[in-house]
């Protein structure tokens, strides 16, 4: 049996109540933190060892986005520069930019997968407007919706050539948000319309993604009391008029947008139509408050866990990670000039 869920672990190596956590829990997947990162080898060993513990090939997820978000960091993984300064760089035609966008992802695909990482909850479709909290600012891609789409388009393929799988986020939107959803919960009051034409349009264009966050934003347009995370309405919508049949995980159910204990919080989510439940801080009393309300995966939630799960590649030798990286310098070298 494979649980709807996916936990992290409490730091850079695993202990004996963690595995037989994960053993009894039997998550679908996991997810690292800075938390859990100290050098290439020591978190290959932790990947392994998160994957024997439920006996399994389990997906492993990272926020690796570069810029603010990014748990591999030097001296050991690259830096990068926020993903808007390279979107929106005025010295590059948009074509430059969205083929250094796509060989950035790329480059770090290949530094996931040689740690034994193998999904990255990028792109962001979120399309930021002049209200929102700078929660998403410069982790964007454009600052409209056709640019968001292009280019989050050519991330998705970057990440895809490197055998990672990407995870769109955060659906339908966060972009409106005024406020930051780790600390509290955000209120949209665009009217649909005007939420359709921005917000959801690049949702709309991945409807063929197999990996999907949500967004604990609520649209009072849309369902005025729940979020989107816990609102059958809003992913009613996501799956019937954005058209999306993507595995769709729920943002980090410990973040304070929610309300409820972690029982609620879970049994909210599922009953919404959420597939798999995200809790990120390895907390393992909370753990253990979602474990005991989580089913099994099954039916349509299977069927997309599975089909995600076969899309994950393997890294391409032919193509060295040199060759890539002087691709992205020839590329983005009008920038040093």
């Amino acid at each position: 049996m494979t649980s709807a869920a996916i936990f992290g672990c409490s730091g850079p190596v695993l202990d004996d109540r963690e595995r037989g956590f994960f053993r009894e829990a039997a998550p679908w997947g996991f997810i690292l933190f800075a938390r859990n990162i100290e050098t290439p080898d020591q978190v290959s060993a932790l990947c392994d060892d998160l994957r024997e513990s439920v006996g399994r090939d389990a997906p492993i997820l990272i926020d690796q986005e570069g810029g603010r978000v990014a748990r591999l960091r030097g001296p050991h993984w690259r830096e990068w520069s926020p993903a808007l300064n390279l979107a929106e760089a005025s010295a590059l035609g948009e074509a430059e930019r969205c083929a250094a966008l796509s060989l950035r992802y790329e480059i770090i695909g290949r530094e996931l997968r040689a740690s034994g990482i193998d999904v990255d909850c990028a792109p962001l479709l979120d399309v930021p407007a002049p209200e929102g909290h700078d929660v998403i600012g410069d982790r964007a891609l454009g600052h409209d919706a056709a640019s968001v789409t292009r280019r989050a388009r050519a991330v998705y393929d970057g990440l895809l050539r490197a055998g990672v799988l990407p995870v769109i986020k955060h659906v339908p939107g966060h972009g409106r948000a005024a406020v930051d959803s780790h600390l509290a919960l955000p209120v949209v009051d665009a009217p649909l319309e005007q939420l359709r034409a921005v917000d959801f349009a690049p949702f709309a264009a991945f409807a063929d993604a197999p990996l999907a966050m949500t967004a604990h934003v609520v649209y009072s347009a849309i369902d005025a009391d729940r979020c989107a995370t816990v609102s059958k309405t809003v992913v009613d919508l996501i799956r019937d008029e954005l058209g999306m049949d993507s595995l769709l995980m729920t943002d980090d159910l410990s973040m304070q947008a929610l309300a409820g204990d972690f029982g609620e919080r879970t049994r909210d989510s599922l009953a919404a139509g959420c597939d798999v439940i995200l809790h990120c801080n390895g907390d393992m009393e909370e753990m253990t408050a979602i474990a005991a309300h989580l089913p099994a995966l099954s039916g349509d939630a299977q069927r997309r866990a599975a089909h995600a799960e076969s899309l994950r590649g393997s890294i391409d030798d032919a193509v060295e990670l040199e060759v890539l990286d002087r691709r992205f310098e020839a590329l983005v070298e009008p920038l040093h000039a």
